[in-house]
């Protein structure tokens, strides 16, 4: 099945470059191009993609609000945000927006692409650099109550969205707790059944928003 692609970035030479990348792959094909927020939600709506490569800066309406009103028009929408190193203070409002994930436009092209078809395929793309960076901000914001559908997971579960919360995989946990990656996958599975969540990038931001869990836990 073909991933079909949305690029938004307000530069028509990184748009072509990710077009030209991304339909040299058999199994990805660019179905739209946006330059600027308000193009890039009309097109999700209308072209359908799986992804969406969202760059921040872009006139009209910024890349964050143009995240949101995708996400609440689809919630089966995945947005990868395009970004640098100096844009690093929009990745907690990126998070907040529902982005699945980030890759940074100077990324090798292996890893851009293994980006889209990670995020394609309901997972997420969130770092433990990018992790650490969301929990130094979370520290310093009010928490909110935890949703009441935390009470029902089970005691592995929480240990579970713990580690999640550290940005840790699914391999990771599993060498972590002694079980395997399909188990762990399960398990990560009935968490964001549980509590609604789209993908893990949701369950870190639950985890720090909540307090669930403290920054050294």
């Amino acid at each position: 099945m073909t991933i079909r692609v949305l690029v938004a970035d307000d530069q028509s030479m990184v748009r072509a470059g990710f077009r030209m990348l991304l339909n040299g792959e058999q199994d990805i094909e660019v179905v739209a191009e946006a330059s600027n927020g308000l193009e890039a939600v009309a097109m999700a709506s209308r072209c359908d993609p799986a992804v969406v490569l969202m760059d921040i800066q872009m006139p009209e309406l910024d890349g964050l609000e143009a995240t949101r009103r995708i996400l609440a028009a689809d919630r089966a929408a995945r947005v990868l945000i395009l970004t640098t190193f100096g844009l690093d203070e929009y990745i907690y409002e990126a998070l907040r927006a529902g982005a699945s994930g980030f890759v940074l436009k100077d990324d090798p092209a292996e890893q851009l692409i293994a980006a889209v078809r990670t995020v394609a395929a309901g997972n997420a793309l969130l770092s433990p650099a990018v992790t650490k960076q969301v929990i130094r901000k979370f520290t310093r914001i009010p928490r909110v109550a935890p949703p009441k559908e935390v009470d029902g997971l089970t005691e592995r579960e929480r240990e579970i969205l713990r580690l999640i919360a550290t940005g840790l995989s699914n391999a990771e946990i599993g060498h972590e707790l002694h079980i395997s990656e399909m188990t762990v996958k399960t398990h990560v599975t009935h968490i964001l059944q549980k509590l609604g969540l789209r993908d893990r990038v949701q369950a870190v931001v639950l985890a720090y928003q909540t307090g669930l869990f403290a920054p050294d836990d």
